[in-house]
């Protein structure tokens, strides 16, 4: 049987998102916590050899090895026909969206994350600004995507809530607040019955 290994961190969102698919495909592996607030060279031997920039999420498909959350979804959906990855269209539908929210979202929501941290990196003048209106765009182009569908591949979650839900699960701890639509989704992406409660049961260190 191939082992799958998931190497991540409970901060990173993109581990998350990756956790999670597995999860909603009910795909066996295991998972690796891997320190990423410590220096990179002090990190496993195998997860270095699995992601040549060290950083997480790294999927070990027996002695296949992958990186970038945005490519592992795209290759789960695929390789196991799920999340999206049973038809042309869904597969698409999946790419836009992941597309969308690493140009987005998943760009701006973890930025003020960081500013928030105690010790986190200090920002330049007009920067959180910024952040925080691009955020409010993107929140209005939330509802548009989503539309009336209870998820964003329809009457199912699939690799687009997957990576959509990797930032906006930490929308409080950003200092934003959901829309009406926004809210609904993630009371109804938490009520998940494969959902963790957070990104340390993802990954116990």
């Amino acid at each position: 049987m191939t082992t799958i290994t998931l190497y991540g961190h409970p901060d990173s969102g993109h581990a998350c998102k990756v956790a999670l698919a597995l999860a909603l495909a009910g795909i066996d592996h295991e998972t690796v916590f891997v320190d990423i607030w410590a220096a990179p060279e002090t990190r496993p031997a195998a997860f270095l050899a699995a992601s040549p920039l060290a950083q997480v999420p790294a999927l070990v498909i027996g002695d296949e090895t992958m990186t970038q959350s945005g490519a592992i979804l795209l290759e789960i959906a695929r390789r196991w026909q799920v999340l999206g990855g049973e038809s042309a269209a869904g597969m698409r539908r999946g790419a836009e969206l992941l597309m969308w929210e690493a140009n987005r979202i998943g760009m701006c929501v973890p930025q003020l994350v960081e500013s928030r941290r105690p010790g986190g990196e200090v920002f330049p003048e007009g920067a959180i600004a910024w952040l925080t209106g691009r955020f409010e765009t993107d929140r209005q182009n939330f509802d548009r995507l989503l539309g009336a569908g209870p998820f964003f591949h329809g009457g199912a979650p699939g690799i687009g809530d997957c990576a959509i839900w990797g930032y906006v699960q930490w929308l409080e701890k950003a200092g934003l607040a959901p829309s009406d639509a926004m809210a609904g989704w993630i009371a109804r992406m938490v009520g998940l019955p494969q959902m963790r409660a957070g990104g340390e049961d993802w990954f116990p260190a």
